[in-house]
């Protein structure tokens, strides 16, 4: 599948100015981040130009813009491996492009072709705000992108081919939320992280909620102390020191529920991993290293990924029993607020973590000296507190396909259950985290996720 992603904010931009009211066609470009695996390629807005209108001539049916903003994007994109995105509107609200853009298109991204390789974008905006797009390169006319998304508190997709039927075994979910999104599940590619305490019972409610494509990462093996929270783990798994995500794997395919599997045995700070999890269409990130939730956040930023966060909290009472269960799932947007800016975490927490894996005895000086804080490891896990926390995640999501609550989607950017006060808080996003801000939609770069903490292969 070809994709094109691009965040609500840059669609938000990018509507006024394309269809401004005055029914003439407008023109803008943009430069897109890349990324490729498992037979998905994707293009990421990452910078928006607009073509001012009155440097154009517009008409009703057709634009001529001058290129010079275009070329000055040509230079950039050459050096950073990214790909140029034409986008003009059809106030008419035509569905297919027409033989004038085709003539045009390949005039246009032939010249672009003797400065920039590879494959380019042309597309088209129609007046309610649908995209749809085609690859286009210096040899000719591509195939049209078979998905276009937008990234915000919604979740909004539009599909080449809009899929019909369904399953023998989805009637329950076409009753509660319809064919349309039902339809859009069975194409959807979700990507795990971490597949054990909250990640195995979100991994078997994607699955049979018909999920078409689970993308898991997960290094680490079955072992004994896990069969009280990992769904489908049996001692022989543990005896045989599986790694789990052969075993959910194992699990999926004989249900035979028709969702395709991909796994990276490898940390999610490797290539593999980021590879992967790039193309998808969302990520759960399941994980307690506060590494790991850093690394995530990173990639739905650069790939522009709707993230959802799960996590666990058991306070202990200091006299063997637990003294308070709480939980949270955190939705989070690229461009919006981080964990690291909403407080999850601290640079200091990053560093001392990071210090601790690749350096143990220097870790273990600076704790001693009180130069750091220790890092916590020992994290109890109940089945029960972890299968509810998966729930709200999984629900968090249909709720963004298919938006359903009475109160908007924008006041659920982090949702608290507090299990022993017995009710639910909720918070809307905060401030944007300028750290990352500048790399939504970066896609593949040399420095893989502008970082150079993490042990991504070259």
């Amino acid at each position: 599948m070809y994709i094109l992603r691009m965040t609500v904010a840059q669609h938000a931009s990018l509507k006024p100015h394309l269809l401004p009211g005055d029914g003439k066609e407008a023109v803008a470009v943009a430069l897109c981040g890349r990324a490729e695996a498992g037979g998905r390629r994707l293009w990421t807005v990452h910078r928006i130009v607009e073509i001012p209108h009155e440097a154009c001539v517009r008409g009703a049916d057709a634009v001529t813009w001058p290129t010079g903003r275009l070329k000055a994007l040509l230079a950039e994109a050459a050096a950073g491996g990214m790909a140029i995105l034409k986008i003009h509107s059809y106030p008419r609200g035509f569905q297919s492009f027409s033989d004038q853009d085709d003539s045009a298109d390949q005039e246009l991204f032939e010249a672009v072709a003797r400065r920039l390789t590879g494959d380019q974008l042309s597309a088209v905006m129609l007046p309610d705000g649908e995209i749809f797009a085609r690859v286009v390169n210096g040899v000719g006319l591509g195939p049209r992108i078979g998905r276009v998304s937008v990234v915000g508190d919604d979740l909004i997709f539009w599909d080449a081919e809009r899929p019909t039927g369904g399953s023998d075994f989805d009637l329950r979910h076409r009753q509660m939320f319809g064919d349309r999104t039902t339809d859009l599940l069975a194409t959807l590619s979700v990507g795990i992280v971490g597949v054990s305490g909250t990640g195995s019972p979100s991994i078997e409610m994607l699955f049979r909620l018909g999920v078409g494509r689970i993308g898991m990462v997960e290094p680490d093996e079955v072992e004994t102390k896990n069969l009280n929270r990992i769904y489908s783990a049996k001692r022989s798994d543990a005896q045989a020191r599986r790694n789990k995500a052969v075993m959910m794997r194992e699990h999926i395919r004989a249900c035979d529920l028709g969702t395709v599997v991909e796994i990276c045995t490898e940390r999610v700070d490797t290539s593999e991993a980021v590879a992967l999890l790039s193309t998808c269409d969302a990520v759960f990130g399941c994980v307690d290293s506060v590494e790991g939730r850093d690394i995530l956040n990173r990639i739905a930023t650069f790939y522009s990924l709707p993230y959802f966060d799960l996590g666990v909290r058991l306070d202990a009472d200091g006299q063997g029993g637990v003294a308070s269960v709480s939980a949270g799932v955190h939705y989070l947007k690229p461009g919006g607020s981080s964990l690291k800016s909403r407080g999850v975490y601290t640079e200091a927490d990053l560093y001392a973590e990071y210090l601790r894996r690749t350096d143990p005895a220097f870790y273990e000086d600076q704790l001693r000296r009180g130069y750091i804080r220790g890092v916590r490891v020992d994290r109890p896990a109940v089945i029960s507190i972890n299968t509810a926390v998966a729930a709200a995640a999984v629900n968090e999501l249909l709720a963004r396909l298919h938006p359903f609550r009475t109160i908007g989607n924008a006041e659920f950017a982090l949702q608290k259950l507090l299990f022993s006060h017995g009710r639910t808080t909720r918070r809307p996003d905060g401030e944007p985290d300028p750290e990352l801000a500048q790399y939504v939609g970066r896609g593949d770069c040399r420095l893989p996720l502008m970082s150079p903490r993490l042990e991504l292969a070259a």
